[in-house]
């Protein structure tokens, strides 16, 4: 029996942080958006709701007590509402911090995860996507050789949040012998590391991204995230569709809201354009696609609370989340009219912003 039921706390998690969303992060998007920055006092804010500690257990100075993803996806989908590009700001460090939380070893989590549960947010990210039509995720250009005692990482990366600040980040390549995808934390003082210019985006322009080029980079074997056993880089995947899923609600909620709302108070020949039949109808639609998204997301996060395999579900997801945060941004687009098209109305960066989930694999991590 499946139950999506909030605990008491989780209400409580989802209800402040609804409340930071509408009070800091909404009155700050659309200057975020126009000058491509995200105040440092709304990410230090955000970062003070605790959303990461919560996600990670007591012995390593978090406070999880067990089920995570289904937390966490109740937690990005209000954060997103208030503005992506910003959630995703605040919720770089989690790219570091839950893989290693997933697949590290003894020793890697004893190192790293006490340093995400401080006041203080580290900067710390991943390197997953590819400049390239034909990228896999499953299938990385990136090469990892081993060769005696040395592991060399060569290829290029993009998309990398926070690059030029992070202290250290997980890149994520294919083994030259093997094929098994793995993940490797890279200091940014490595030789052979470079991050090349900011990425220039259509959506998501308040979240610095970059590409970083990967010229002989010689890593030990024991920054491989998991170690002899190697990254269980399936669960992390996944993890990150179920994370994007919860965001991509978010956004396609928030802009429902918006057009609702817009159509009830708008009147044309002296009625609200709400009761017109082509705009109730498309309202509805939006709605039930909002609402079919979400039940996707929590049943892949209880699959992976449960222990078990996610993947189908969140390939599912994947797909489905694509489409329907498109359709719903759009519409609400449409629903405005010409108003639509005006940046006043935050509509019009809802739709760049969620033109992007169909690229964002391992942009958010859950």
């Amino acid at each position: 029996m499946i139950e999506f039921t909030p605990s008491d706390e989780q209400k409580m998690l989802r209800d402040s942080i609804h409340r930071f969303a509408e009070n800091d992060i909404r009155k700050a998007a659309h200057e975020a958006d126009e000058h491509s920055a995200t105040p440092p006092e709304v990410v230090a804010k955000g970062w003070e709701l605790g959303i990461l500690p919560g996600l990670i257990p007591e012995e390593y100075g978090g406070y999880a007590d067990g089920q995570s993803a289904i937390t966490g996806a109740l937690a990005l989908e209000e954060v997103a509402w208030g503005d992506l590009s910003v959630a995703l700001n605040i919720w770089t460090p989690s790219l570091f911090a839950l893989p290693i939380l997933m697949s590290g070893t003894a020793e890697q989590k004893q190192q790293f995860l006490p340093r995400f549960c401080d006041t203080q947010r580290p900067i710390m990210t991943a390197a997953v996507i590819e400049a390239s039509v034909m990228f896999d995720v499953w299938k990385p250009s990136v090469t990892i050789t081993k060769k005696q005692s040395k592991v060399t990482l060569d290829g290029e990366k993009t998309y990398v949040p926070l690059a030029t600040e992070a202290e250290a980040m997980i890149v994520y390549g294919r083994d030259s012998q093997t094929g098994q995808v793995d993940g490797y934390i890279v200091e940014r003082e490595t030789s052979g590391l470079e991050v090349c210019e900011r990425n220039q985006l259509m959506g998501i322009r308040a979240l610095p991204t970059y590409r970083i080029k990967l010229s002989g980079v010689t890593v030990s074997p024991d920054q491989r995230i998991g170690g002899e056993k190697g990254t269980e880089f399936a669960r992390i995947i996944n993890r990150s569709r179920i994370a994007l899923g919860a965001m991509a609600v978010g956004v396609a909620r928030a802009a429902f809201e918006y057009a609702r709302d817009y159509a009830r108070e708008r009147v044309q020949f002296g009625v609200p354009i709400a009761s017109k039949q082509a705009i109730a109808f498309r309202l509805a639609d939006m709605a039930i696609e909002v609402d079919a998204a979400r039940l996707l997301v929590w049943e892949a996060a209880w699959q992976a609370d449960q222990g078990n395999d996610s993947t189908q579900s969140a390939a599912v997801l994947k797909q489905h989340i694509a489409r329907m945060a498109l359709f719903v941004t759009d519409s609400a687009v449409q629903i405005l009219g010409g108003h639509g098209y005006i940046r006043e109305h935050p509509v019009e960066r809802w739709l760049r912003n969620a033109r992007g989930f169909s690229t964002f694999d391992g942009l958010a991590m859950v």
